[in-house]
């Protein structure tokens, strides 16, 4: 190893201390919507913010597509990872994650992303519309567990693999759909070889968590748009149908396997577009 003459010993700790100094200073002037953020946001353009929710043993690359066209068409996207971890947890940080964003904004939820939207969304006046894409869509009092019961159509519950795990908050299951089962209950109508990909990539949600009831049902107060994908086999279309009359979503049906966004990212920027032209 090389011997560090006195004047570069100096040198690297001073570098040290000022990126020191750099960090200690970011971390003190971010806050949620600051002034220097809400004007840039406040002056790109009357469009919204669209803010799209991923949902179980996904990501959110899986709005890739959707979120190019959207940013084609000059809105301004963001897609932020869900925690997986509870109901009541995950709307809690998404709702910390739309307090961060100035003006108004189109709240998109896929899947179990869905239930997340309807918690995070309450209370919230920048929210101007919720958009369901093959979604849980659960009242108060209600779980998506609960919800995945009630139509049949779902080959979900059968291809579940359970896993123990233990983190420093404790201990519990994290479900998993079995890998040879991904494409036909989650992407019947993508490439094999893409969700051989997705299937060892997917990330687990807690049992306990998918079970957790709602507190709230923002839907009830704010507009919303749902698209049915009619060859679901992880939400069963009649209880996408279902949960979309119930809330008196502008709906529409496509021939679509579970991951709509991913399969027909066209007709999703569509209904996402006409929620915020209808809303903003």
């Amino acid at each position: 190893m090389p011997t560090l003459v006195p004047s570069t010993v100096s040198a690297r700790r001073r570098t040290a201390g000022a990126v020191a100094l750099l960090i200690a200073a970011a971390a003190a002037t971010v806050t949620p919507a600051t002034a220097s953020e809400s004007g840039a946001r406040a002056t790109h353009g009357t469009k919204p913010t669209v803010v799209l929710v991923h949902g179980a043993f996904a990501d959110a690359s899986g709005w890739n597509e959707v979120a190019e066209r959207l940013q084609h068409q000059g809105y301004d996207v963001v897609a932020p990872a869900n925690p997986l971890r509870g109901l009541s947890n995950d709307s809690t940080y998404t709702a910390s994650v739309l307090k961060s964003i100035a003006g108004p904004i189109i709240l998109v939820g896929h899947s179990y992303g869905g239930a997340v939207i309807s918690s995070a969304a309450a209370g919230n006046p920048n929210v101007k519309a919720l958009v369901y894409i093959a979604a849980f869509m659960p009242d108060k009092g209600e779980s998506p567990a609960e919800l995945s019961t009630k139509f049949p159509g779902s080959d979900l519950g059968t291809a579940l693999r359970p896993v123990p795990y233990t983190d420093n908050t404790g201990s519990g299951i994290d479900v998993y759909i079995q890998n040879d089962k991904f494409h036909s209950v989650f992407a019947a109508d993508l490439p094999e070889e893409q969700t051989r990909v997705m299937a060892v990539e997917q990330r687990p949600i807690t049992a306990a968590g998918f079970a957790e009831k709602a507190q709230v049902a923002a839907w009830k107060t704010i507009p919303s748009w749902f698209l049915v994908a009619r060859q679901d086999k992880a939400i069963a279309p009649d209880l996408e149908r279902f949960e979309a009359k119930r809330a008196g979503s502008r709906t529409v049906e496509i021939n679509s396997s579970h991951v709509a966004m991913m399969s027909h990212p066209g007709a999703v920027t569509r209904l996402i577009d006409e929620a915020a032209e209808a809303t903003c």
